[in-house]
């Protein structure tokens, strides 16, 4: 791939002040080139970790150890006392679609009483219940804490623990770092660790339909689901914020085009119609989206 490819992008990141640190960009038929602002080093990708939590639950849906319609008060039964009235009903498929029927986002950075609590499963199913389960969509990071639990609860082992085998080596990605809840357990909302190039091994999986190589790491069935199988949003602006919401996967303005996405601009943007991944990493702390917009019109055209 010719590094042309990334002249537009590299004024509109100057002209805009898109503070995007790095830009890898693969194509099946033009192959793969990377652009750097600074250092090649791991960053933050805050809710970009969320898809790798997916890719978990995809893992484990394939393995037999949970179903996507699971009531998940059946992997903690020593909550049941404590549930909030209506928690019981809740599935896994509502973690991953983000319809618990919270009001209101659980362990965001904005909160700092659930930072000195040690059993966070035990104040997300305490929380009490403003709809009914499988019915409203919020954006909840206790969401994705408890898809990290349930993969815990039916493997035995931490969110973590469970893809390095499973996901993170065959993709070559050595020992991630991957924050934890003060009682241990893997964060799964956010709290990953990779770089600009590492982050990209997950679109092009995605891309792949869940194969690295000549191995099939997520269950192609999983992944269809996944991005299609998506939900209307709401509390966003955006218009990129829009389109949908699949399995912690956010569909985009771009015919077909899914990405990952975590706060401050991280993207692995997949573009099934261009057979095409695009990844940034970024600390944009204005309007995030822009970068989005910027691979649209300086990126896509070369595809």
């Amino acid at each position: 791939m010719n590094e042309a490819i990334f002249e537009g992008f590299i004024k509109s990141n100057a002209q805009n002040n898109l503070n995007v640190y790095g830009i890898h960009v693969y194509s099946k038929t033009l192959g793969s080139a990377a652009h750097h602002f600074r250092a090649q080093e791991r960053v933050h990708l805050f809710s970009g970790s969320k898809a790798f939590t997916s890719m978990a639950v995809g893992i484990a849906a394939g393995e037999g150890r949970l179903g996507l319609s699971d009531k998940i008060i059946d992997y903690f039964p020593q909550y049941r006392d404590i549930a909030a009235p209506g928690a019981e009903q809740i599935t896994v498929k509502d973690l991953l679609q983000m319809r618990v029927g919270h009001d209101k986002s659980l362990f965001t950075t904005l909160e700092e009483s659930h930072e000195h609590k040690l059993d966070w499963a035990e104040l997300f199913f305490h929380t009490p219940m403003a709809h009914e389960a499988g019915t409203a969509y919020l954006y909840d990071n206790g969401s994705s804490y408890m898809l990290s639990r349930v993969v815990e609860a039916v493997s035995g082992q931490n969110l973590r623990e469970y893809l390095m085998p499973r996901f993170f080596a065959p993709l070559d990605i050595f020992n991630p770092q991957w924050h934890t809840c003060p009682g241990g357990h893997s964060l799964g909302a956010f709290g990953l660790f990779l770089n600009t190039e590492e982050f990209s091994r997950l679109g092009i999986l995605l891309l792949n339909n869940g194969r690295w190589q000549d191995k099939q790491i997520v269950p192609e069935k999983y992944l269809r689901l996944a991005i299609n199988d998506t939900v209307t949003t709401a509390g966003f602006d955006d218009i990129e914020n829009k389109q949908g919401y699949g399995y912690q996967l956010w569909r985009c303005t771009v015919k077909d085009a899914y990405r990952a996405d975590g706060k401050y601009g991280q993207y692995s943007i997949v573009l099934p119609d261009r057979q095409a991944v695009v990844t940034v990493t970024a600390h944009n702390e204005v309007l995030a989206n822009d970068i989005l917009r910027a691979v649209w019109s300086e990126i896509l055209p070369s595809l």
